[in-house]
């Protein structure tokens, strides 16, 4: 298994590689969002439908520049957005919004939209801020195993396969995946995964959920 560091890890981000890192809940096997060829590796390593766009993660919400579309602060989602990001991040709420044409398909749906969300794991948001953009966050696993909490339980084909691993800074919590939630505007929320931030927090803020 080679150790990296934070910086080496975000050299290697930066160079189209792809790697093993901590998140708030688990390992992830991650790459920059706009490396095509390393998120074909991913699709590839965890034998993952390549129709099932890859989530991403930021270090900042100055990050989010790069990924939303120009004219989305003047928008119909941009004060819902804005009201869920001063409300629950960074935390584990992943919001699916509209992004740029220039951003690879593997991780945006079939109608331009992609998954993110800004990481509370100080590690995770350490490689987003010095590799300079949203970063991959998908589990280190194959597809349909068992995600990994700690560096013992990663599938050694999977650590093979990739560039690197980040161990540094705290462990994963493990427990359940962040909860997934589409603007739909007029505070409007089209629930695809209920997870670690409870609905009824999403409720409280006065969001109505509409379920997939």
């Amino acid at each position: 298994m080679a150790r990296l560091d934070i910086a080496a890890a975000a050299r290697g981000l930066m160079a189209g590689g792809c790697l093993v890192y901590p998140t708030e809940t688990f390992f992830a096997l991650g790459a920059l969002a706009t490396e095509a060829a390393a998120l074909a590796r991913i699709v590839s390593i965890k034998a993952r439908p390549a129709t099932k766009p890859l989530p991403l993660l930021v270090g900042g919400v100055g990050q989010f520049a790069a990924i939303l579309p120009e004219g989305f602060a003047a928008g119909l989602l941009a004060a819902d957005f804005d009201d869920l990001a001063r409300r629950f991040w960074p935390g584990p709420l992943s919001l699916v919004v509209p992004c740029r044409d220039a951003l690879p398909g593997l991780v945006k749906d079939a109608s331009g939209r992609v998954s993110v969300r800004f990481t509370p794991h100080p590690t995770a948001a350490a490689l987003c801020r010095l590799a300079g953009g949203a970063v991959v966050a998908t589990s280190a696993n194959v597809s349909g195993n068992p995600p990994a909490a700690s560096p013992e339980a990663l599938d050694p084909a999977v650590v093979a396969a990739a560039d690197g691993v980040v161990t540094e800074g705290p462990a994963p919590g493990g427990g359940v995946a962040s909860t997934v939630a589409g603007l739909l505007g007029g505070r409007r929320l089209r629930i695809f995964r209920e997870g670690a931030t409870p609905l009824g927090a999403l409720r409280a803020a006065g969001f109505t959920l509409v379920r997939e």
